[in-house]
């Protein structure tokens, strides 16, 4: 049973061209041998049929042969010659010998038998007999006896099976070669079509198509159709993507002078000495939410100017350590005030600097920091470390906080997501990662997340130092 499993999952490991080519393999392998053993079975009866057949047609006509002339008995020149391997030989009423030949290890001489065919064994040999009755003349008879081996027929017979068993494992290995051959070909499309649906995947270039071809439509079977199908799905959602962006660039502008005004008019009412106590809470709460709402579109409009590619990247050198270690301070002061009792701890190796560009890696760091800070616990923590490994410059937020199932884990990434709304008091929007993904991807470098719920999450990123970064480690270890 456990052997019956272990090859049904090894046979769906297999890619889609090699079950093919082993499909139509063996079937014609099946019908090769099929075919075989029909023929072979059919021919081993005709060639002994054949055999017979022969002999008894060359002993009918050596009767042209023989003649009697002046009262003598007079035989041909041919009636000696063995021909098809028959030998003929003649003998008078009393079994006397007279003329012919008899073949090499037939000794045993078998009485006549007229008209009849014989199988004779003799040692570990086989013999076909056939005896003919001719009258020469008034009162004169003599009998024509012909024979042949069956033993040789048999083996001419078995050296020909044997060449075609011979030729199976080639024509096996020939089959197989022009299967894979035919399978691949007619699979290229489907590797195409894989290949462009991975590289979306990787670079989410909604603009890439499969672009396969044929000179007229009768001409197109159903893997170019299905290409064609897909290519127009993509045109499709990369018109839909168009719109949302431009949908989400325009609203997020339109939006940006109304909150504007709103901040403006809370701060301007905040500074009427009149207000009662609950008017000014009042006002408070919608300058608050004002400013989120402001953030948010901010946020929006980042993301939107990114997926547009207009987003800007100035990248400097400079020295991340002191940028790191300034906005841990600022997120310390930010949850200090809001009295969560978090500490912000600082492992940060200095002086390590990079080409990157600064506000862009101040934003990553804020939105991960920020992030810690408002899914952390009461009192809890949060690591922030920095390290340079060869070219390379890698970082760590830490939290002990709630941690984050495996099923939120894995869409962190996404737009608007966000996987415990009410410990955040909705003050995220849950566009956060998604902007910290884009920035360490822009600079070429990566991000990832860990967590177990209950115990806190790491954010781990990496970015290249860049021609300008300094290469301390990468020269120590040279010199090591």
């Amino acid at each position: 049973m456990c052997c019956g499993r272990t090859k049904v999952r090894y046979m769906k490991r297999l890619s889609l061209k090699i079950k093919l080519t082993l499909m139509y393999t063996f079937f014609m392998i099946l019908l090769t041998c099929a075919a075989i053993a029909v023929l072979f079975s059919l021919s081993s009866r005709e060639v002994l049929s054949s055999v017979q057949n022969t002999l008894e047609n060359r002993v009918q006509q050596s009767v042209d042969n023989i003649r009697m002339e002046n009262g003598e008995l007079e035989v041909e020149s041919d009636f000696y010659s063995v021909t098809r391997d028959v030998y003929l030989s003649l003998y008078d009423e009393d079994m006397y010998f007279l003329y012919g030949k008899v073949p090499y290890g037939f000794d045993h001489q078998p009485e006549i038998s007229d008209g009849e065919a014989r199988r004779i064994r003799e040692g570990n040999r086989e013999w076909y007999v056939y005896d003919l009755s001719f009258r020469v003349e008034q009162g004169y008879t003599v009998y024509i006896r012909g024979i042949t081996s069956v033993t040789d027929a048999e083996a001419s017979f078995t050296v020909t099976l044997r060449f075609a068993l011979i030729l199976l494992p080639m024509m096996v290995l020939a089959t197989a070669f022009i299967g894979y051959r035919f399978t691949r070909r007619t699979l290229l499309p489907v590797r195409r079509i894989t290949e462009t649906v991975q590289k979306i995947r990787a670079d989410a270039d909604l603009s890439r198509r499969i672009g396969l071809k044929r000179s007229s439509e009768k001409d197109r079977d159903e893997i170019y159709n299905l290409a064609g199908t897909f290519d127009d799905m993509l045109s499709e959602l990369e018109t839909v993507f168009d719109r949302e962006k431009q949908f989400t660039s325009d609203v997020s502008h339109e939006l940006r002078t109304p909150v504007s005004v709103i901040l403006a008019q809370c701060g301007a009412c905040l500074e009427d000495q009149t207000l009662t106590e609950e008017q000014r809470g009042q006002i408070l709460l919608i300058q608050r939410k004002a400013g989120d709402m402001s953030d948010m579109i901010s946020q929006l409009l980042f993301l939107s100017r990114a997926d547009q590619g207009r987003q800007p990247i100035r990248k400097e050198q400079v020295d991340i350590s002191e940028l790191t270690e300034m906005t841990a301070e600022e997120q310390q002061i930010l949850a200090d005030e809001a009295g969560t009792g978090i500490r912000i701890i600082c492992q940060i190796r200095p002086d390590i600097k990079a080409e990157v560009d600064e506000t862009l890696y101040i934003r990553m760091l804020v939105n991960l920091i920020s992030n810690a800070v408002a899914y952390g616990k009461e009192n809890g923590h949060v690591w922030v470390t920095l390290e340079q490994s060869g070219s390379e410059v890698t970082g760590t937020v830490r939290d002990d906080g709630i941690g984050i199932s495996p099923e939120d884990l894995t869409r962190i990434w996404e737009r608007f997501y966000r996987a415990d709304t009410a410990r955040t008091g909705g003050s995220h929007s849950g566009l956060g990662l998604s902007m910290v993904k884009w920035i360490a991807e822009i600079h070429g470098g990566w991000v990832k997340a860990e967590s177990r719920q209950g115990e806190g999450s790491v954010f781990s990123f990496g970015l290249p130092l860049g021609e300008g970064g300094n290469r301390d480690d990468q020269d120590s270890d040279r010199g090591r």
